[in-house]
């Protein structure tokens, strides 16, 4: 096709109508510029925040091959500075100033550029997002540190399970393939390497920015309030000067696996406790089958969990805890459908039994044939949850967008693969028919495998070892496999029928309190913002029995597992229809529901059911207890900042134990120990309530009365009210004025290298005045320690300064996460930056005070875009036993009296460093780099240092509670 066909034929699709969901009122207009920039505006007047989204088809796969990572580098770089705007960050400052935000990723394909901000600063926040595009200006200097922010994120993510599985399934593939390449870049490949070479990564830089970045590549997504006339005049002309070069989109050639990749077993050892399967097959990628969605259709079925799926098998036999399925790592050229299978210990001493039970539910798809009731009753489940879906941030919702206007034309860029219509037999048996065993790549995981391997993967030292496996082994692993009853699911009652919406009679801005007994407390929000027939329900059991010890503790634990476990197979059809519920523990337990209101009482009263009929299962206790020790004892493994993060919780939350206590008792507990705990964990509690959404006033009444009748009313009652005595609490350890507490810890991972310094700064009890001041101090300071300490210094690749909230207590935390400096160097950095920013603070123009002050009223003023949000808002007031439901209104109205010199004096008494009133704890975590740093470090003069937690804890004063007076009597 010529260029002038190619032209007309784009300009003929502009006017295509984009199908957009039945509720959704926003406007949408497709416009391409003249330089073939395809931009999709998007105007919704009732937004609080614009947001923007450039995808550009150029992605890692284009990466040259003697200089991995250079796509990813690229994306790090190109946000530095402009020729417009040639000071370095000021676009972050900008963004952060005015109440946004700002990212990129790095995909094989494409690159993805978006931020949002409030509304009023989104013109030149867009101008500013423009220049990128059109003439960035990459600094030697600034590559030369930002190369090290990339090698920071590449040793994040040496030790993470998630990273290096997915670099060994591209390792094992052909290396002429670009999916073969290692995709993030590190020192070596973007520094020592191209160096020795007599290569210069800067000029390789611009060099692949100029050949790669074409405007016709590109798409652009623009969320605003604007008038669409305003806004495609501004679009028009911030955008039109990007060059185009008529660049053709990269697809690479050919297929990643060739025959000597294929009908393979990996054995692989992981970095944390556990066995897992991964069954993978390459398959057509379905982009090209979209409407009939095979993938979507296959992968429902094999993911299933009802009655007869194969996971409900595998779990009857105690050989597996989870199963995913569906497709991944999909291209235009190229698609794997991955089968993922958590196992119990036993499941791994019967890995070829479970492959065999796999291939027997494929053969049982094979022989029912394609059904189309079951494809019917899947388009209608999707086709729901597209016309109902709830509204996000603008930010999330223009990162799709964008990522789908690459593969999708313009019809479905709102839809792209989620609407399956159209019902083909033949394109779903062509997809079947590929899940073959000589097409079959096996991945099993298990540290079992360690010292039995022979192969180590380069990238990231993941050690393996491959054997060919033929069609006649898996055979006889069909053949020997047990002959269990596996059949398709049955229809789903959990499909809503009824998606009216309820009448509210007063539009009510807050929960109220609806009821309240000895037993339960009952908090009630309608819908009055969203219009969808969906609801929320949170139910908060407080058993004062639950926290009593370590094996109160786990027993908990074990039970709330147990009863998911129970309700699964049926359960598991909500999840399907979009109802969702999650049973959770922390000094009791608490069920949530979030879905369509429906049937969502069906699944309430069943899970009441299961609570109030619970027994103990004893091989179910088993493979649960050993699926909570490996969580236990994968702990270990978290990143060195969420260690340092959970020492910060323990040392100020009173009442708090360390996971090290739980699984030292883990192994001593039995069923029998369950049985007992169980009556006794009942036996006294307390149930607050919170229902929102659409849900009438009388039904959410009702819900709370059935929970009383069933636990608390029945002849036998489970459960009586709690004492006054035994409400609970959620107390805060009060720092003492001018101390500088300091607790350093060893990271729990000998092989990590990278440390973490957590600086804590204790401001005080939740009050509006105080909490405008931590909050605005927070906004102005934030972008200015992420330059300093990450993109000047260089500390590390996580860099982060924000609030921190303990149960109402609120506080100042930086968060560094580094390989090139110890916990000890880190915390005089952080000093030197307060100390640079006093400077920057008391020079603060009172015009730059009322930006910073105007962009947190409108953060404040933002509404809540869906019920979820909404909820969890109000939720957090009720738990945390705040009860500031007006909290925004109030908080807007001190920020609108706050005064420039009220900011430098809240500073100066909280934060300035050796303010005699200041509170600070600094917690830190030595990684192998900096080990003998922490066995040789004299405490620093200044520093108090904390030798023993729970010591500590009991020689501190706490703040009182905000929360355990909901129900209790007088005494």
């Amino acid at each position: 096709m010529g260029a002038e066909e190619e032209k007309k034929k784009v300009e003929e699709e502009v006017e295509v109508e984009i199908t957009k969901g039945r509720n959704d009122k926003r406007h949408y207009k497709r416009i391409i510029l003249p330089n073939s920039l395809q931009v999709l505006l998007i105007i919704d007047p009732d937004t609080d925040k614009c947001a923007a989204s450039m995808n550009v088809g150029v992605g890692s796969f284009s990466d040259p091959s003697d200089l991995p990572g250079l796509a990813h580098f690229l994306e790090h770089m190109l946000f530095y500075k402009s020729e417009k705007y040639p000071i370095e960050d000021s676009y972050s400052k900008y963004i952060t100033e005015h109440g946004g935000s700002t990212n990129a990723f790095t995909a094989s394909e494409q690159t993805n550029y978006y931020f949002d901000v409030n509304t009023d600063g989104f013109e030149e926040a867009l101008d500013r997002f423009a220049q990128f595009f059109t003439k960035p200006l990459m600094p030697p200097e600034a590559t030369s540190r930002e190369i090290k922010a990339v090698d920071s994120e590449n040793q994040k993510n040496l030790l993470s399970d998630g990273w290096r599985m997915h670099q060994l399934h591209k390792h094992i593939s052909a290396e002429d393939h670009p999916y073969h390449k290692f995709s993030t870049g590190n020192l070596d490949t973007l520094d020592v390497k191209p160096k020795a070479k007599g290569l210069d990564t800067r000029n390789e830089l611009v060099k692949f920015y100029e050949e790669n970045y074409s405007a016709n590549l590109m798409r652009l997504v623009v969320y605003t309030n604007e008038s669409l006339d305003k806004i495609q005049n501004l679009v028009e002309e911030k955008f039109q000067d990007i060059r185009n070069t008529n660049r053709s989109c990269f697809h690479p050639l050919g297929k990643p696996c060739k025959s000597e990749h294929l009908q393979i077993l990996v054995r692989t050892v992981p970095i944390k406790q556990g066995h897992k399967l991964r069954i993978v097959w390459p398959v057509t990628p379905e982009i090209h089958h979209y409407k009939e969605g095979p993938c979507r259709y296959l992968g429902h079925l094999i993911g299933h969990e009802g009655e007869g799926s194969l996971y409900c098998v595998l779990k009857t036999f105690g050989w597996a805890t989870g199963l995913s399925a569906g497709e991944s790592d999909w291209s235009l050229e190229f698609s794997f459908f991955k089968v993922s299978i958590d196992l119990t210990d036993a499941g791994h001493e019967h890995m070829q039994d479970i492959i065999g039970l796999l291939f027997k539910y494929i053969e049982l798809l094979q022989k029912s044939g394609v059904c189309n009731w079951i494809f019917e009753e899947l388009s209608a489940v999707c086709e729901t949850k597209f016309h109902y879906q709830d509204k996000t941030p603008p930010i999330g919702y223009v990162v799709n967008i964008a990522s789908n206007m690459q593969e999708y034309p313009p019809k479905d860029w709102l839809t792209g693969s989620s609407l399956p219509s159209k019902f083909s037999p033949s394109v779903i048996q062509m997809v079947l028919d590929q899940f073959s065993p000589n097409n079959v790549r096996i991945f099993w995981e298990s540290k079992k495998f360690e010292g039995h391997t022979d192969h180590v993967e380069p990238w990231y030292g993941t050690q393996y070892s491959i054997e060919k496996i033929t069609d006649s082994v898996i055979q006889g692993w069909v053949l020997s496999a047990p002959g269990e009853n596996l059949h398709l699911p049955a229809p789903n009652i959990f499909i809503p029928t009824d998606l009216s919406l309820k009448i509210v009679q007063e539009k009510v801005k807050f929960p109220v309190l609806l009821s309240r007994s000895s037993c339960s407390a009952l908090w009630y929000k309608p819908d009055t913002l969203f219009s969808i027939p969906k609801a929320y329900v949170k139910i908060d059991f407080h058993c004062p029995y639950a926290g009593n010890s370590p094996e109160a503790q786990v027993l908990t634990h074990i039970f709330t597992e147990l009863l998911m476990d129970y309700l699964n197979e049926y359960a598991y059809y909500a999840q399907v229809a979009g109802l969702y519920y999650h049973i959770d523990h922390s000094d009791g337990f608490q069920v949530t529901l979030l879905g369509y209101n429906d049937k969502l009482r069906i699944l309430l009263e069943t899970i009441v059911e299961k609570i109030a009929t619970f027994r103990v299962k004893t091989d179910r206790f088993s493979v649960i207890k050993e699926m909570i020790t490996k969580e236990y004892q994968n702990l270990k493994y978290q990143q060195p900042y969420q260690q340092a993060m959970y020492y910060c919780s323990l040392i100020l939350q009173d009442q708090t134990r360390p996971w090290m206590e739980r699984l030292e008792v883990l192994p001593l507990l039995e069923a029998e120990d369950l049985d007992k705990f169980v009556p006794v964990l009942l036996s006294r509690t307390f149930f607050e309530c919170y229902i929102a959404g659409n849900i009438e006033s009388y039904e959410a009444e009702s819900m709370v009365r059935h929970i009383e009748d069933v636990l608390f009313k029945c002849p036998k009652p489970l459960c009586q009210p709690l004492f006054p005595s035994q409400h609970l609490t959620n107390r805060v350890v009060k720092l003492d004025s001018g101390m500088n507490y300091f607790y350093p810890s060893e990271g729990l991972n000998s092989d990590d290298e990278n440390s973490c310094l957590v600086h804590y700064i204790q401001v005080g009890r939740d009050d509006f005045k105080l909490n405008v001041k931590l909050q605005l101090f927070a906004l102005v300071a934030k972008q200015p320690a992420f330059h300093q300490l990450r993109s000047v210094e260089q500390l590390g690749y996580i860099t982060v300064l924000m609030q921190r909230n303990d149960c109402g207590i609120g506080g100042l935390q930086f968060i560094i996460q580094s390989t090139v400096k110890g916990p000890g160097s880190i915390e005089q950095r952080v000093e030197a930056f307060l100390k640079m920013f006093e400077t920057k603070l008391r020079e603060m123009t009172n015009d730059e005070f009322k930006s910073n002050v105007n962009a947190l009223i409108d953060m404040k003023l933002e509404k809540h875009k869906n019920l979820k949000e909404e909820s969890t808002f109000f939720w957090r007031e009720i738990n945390n036993g705040t009860l500031r439901f007006d909290r925004r209104d109030f908080e807007v109205e001190a920020l609108r009296q706050l005064s420039l010199q009220e900011l430098i004096d809240f500073f100066d008494e909280y934060v300035k460093v050796g303010a005699p009133q200041k509170r600070t704890l600094s917690v830190g975590v030595y990684g192998k780099l900096h080990s003998s740093e922490y066995k040789a470090e004299a405490p620093q003069p200044h520093l108090t240092e904390i030798d023993n937690i729970f010591g500590f804890r009991r020689s501190q004063s706490l703040y009182p509670s905000f929360k355990g007076l909901s129900g209790q009597m007088k005494l």
